[in-house]
């Protein structure tokens, strides 16, 4: 069995390898660069704003087509998002491509928040309403109903939606929490996956609404527990600081040298896996929120990315760092809870395992629902029932899969699902500007909004 996960492995390393070669690392982060040219330095300039938006947003806007609030939109988009890809995805990634790692990941954050602007610009602009009046919005509308030229349309929608339609962000997520549960409490992984999948079922079965409340009761949260402990760690290591970004900057441009259990990495080891695990670490909204203007949910949006990655990832990896964790011979969420059990005692064992556990829950609520709205647009809405009976038995599957196994095909899925979703971006650029620049006209035209 062992030769057969190693066989596998090396398999899909090297599929990996050829997918996230420099192509789509170029199309990636300079998708990205481009669109934060084009309009403007958005994630910079309008922060202020969406974070005023995002403090407003708890209500639906009233006599607007939308299943939530844009609140609830967010949470549910940040609880497909902020899971395993914060604490166990940064801890692989530092772990593999070395503290250099980090400063990518942040570098492909930072034009990321252009990109999730511009998605969820798009999502709600060519959102559609299913035959169960619910919205349907995402990549593969934006795709289908946007682009002029249907003969791409035809077949990047397609490819698209069957990729994403494989879930692969669930599997991390079983995996984490299965894993965290043994680590803290010793519960056998059969019972973890049993639970998981009775809860996911309770959830998911109840449609949207159940998933994002759920999701914004759990997610903001969990988060702010888990940064109170990243900066009581941070600030228990205050003299650590500089030399901890010295190296992380460092290691960008130098690569990095074996330390410890540290097998030791390249620059282009790191900018790939800075770079995968920053998009593992965000995904573009599917339309379901209740707001008018599409630059308005697009704003409210590009702080998940703000949020997920500039934040909790930022704060995980400098934790690591500073308390030299990554040297360890550790992987996943043993080398972060080590960094917290190490800093905090037991407190900080529990806060990464329980933060994780949650956190990884509320991800596979998210990607149930990417899933089924991918379904919906395949095979209609009588698909959707299917599908969630299927994702509620395979679910626990990610419970018996390796971790190597997992991070491999999640960064081969996540870079197959990049492809066609940057190609329709570039190609609606037109678009997005006129949208952004029509939107800010309005605003400068009737003033601030008043809250909500």
């Amino acid at each position: 069995m062992e030769l057969m996960d190693t066989g596998l492995l090396e398999t899909l390393t090297e599929i990996d390898e050829f997918v996230w070669g420099p192509p789509l690392l170029i199309l990636l982060v300079g998708t990205g660069v481009f669109l934060t040219w084009r309009l403007g330095l958005i994630q910079v300039l309008r922060l202020p704003l969406a974070l005023r938006y995002v403090r407003n947003s708890r209500k639906a806007e009233i006599g607007v087509k939308g299943d939530v609030s844009s609140f609830a939109a967010l949470s549910t988009a940040l609880s497909a998002t902020i899971g395993t890809g914060n604490i166990v995805g940064v801890a692989t990634a530092i772990k593999v491509g070395g503290p250099g790692a980090l400063f990518w990941m942040f570098l492909a954050a930072f034009f990321g928040m252009a990109t999730m602007y511009s998605e969820s610009l798009l999502a709600v602009k060519y959102r559609t309403v299913d035959a169960n009046g619910q919205m349907s919005g995402g990549p593969m509308y934006y795709i289908k109903n946007g682009l002029e030229h249907k003969k791409y349309s035809r077949v990047l929608a397609p490819v698209f939606t069957h990729v994403a339609l494989f879930g692969i962000g669930t599997f991390p997520q079983v995996n984490a929490i299965v894993d965290s549960a043994r680590i803290a409490f010793n519960i056998p992984e059969v019972l973890s996956a049993l639970a998981i999948s009775l809860f996911v079922a309770f959830v998911t079965l109840g449609g949207i609404r159940r998933i994002a409340a759920v999701a914004q009761l759990v997610v903001p949260f969990m988060a702010m527990a888990y940064v109170l402990g990243c900066l009581v760690i941070i600030t228990l290591n205050l003299e650590k600081i500089p030399e901890t970004f010295a190296l992380i900057v460092s290691s960008a441009f130098t690569g990095t040298a074996a330390r410890g259990g540290f097998l030791g990495a390249g620059v282009m080891l790191a900018v790939r896996m800075g770079i995968a695990r920053g998009i593992f670490s965000n995904e573009s909204g599917l339309g379901s929120a209740k707001v008018k203007e599409p630059a308005k949910q697009g704003l409210i949006s590009m702080t998940g990315t703000f949020f997920d990655t500039i934040v909790v990832c930022l704060m995980t990896g400098t934790v690591l760092i500073m308390t030299d964790s990554w040297t360890e011979d550790l992987a996943g969420v043993y080398m972060t809870n080590y960094a917290f059990s190490t800093s905090l005692a037991e407190t900080g064992g529990y806060i990464v395992t329980v933060g994780l556990m949650f956190f990884a829950f509320t991800t596979i609520l998210g990607w149930n629902y990417y899933g089924e709205r991918c379904t919906e647009f395949l095979f209609g809405v009588k698909g959707i029932l299917p599908y969630k009976i299927i994702y509620i038995l395979i679910v626990s599957s990610g419970a018996f899969l390796t971790l190597d196994v997992i991070w491999v095909l999640a960064d081969i899925v996540n870079g197959l699902m990049a492809i066609p979703n940057l190609i329709a971006l570039l190609a609606l650029r037109k678009v997005i500007a006129a949208e952004t620049e029509q939107y800010f006209e309005k605003l400068k035209l009737r003033g601030p909004e008043p809250k909500n």
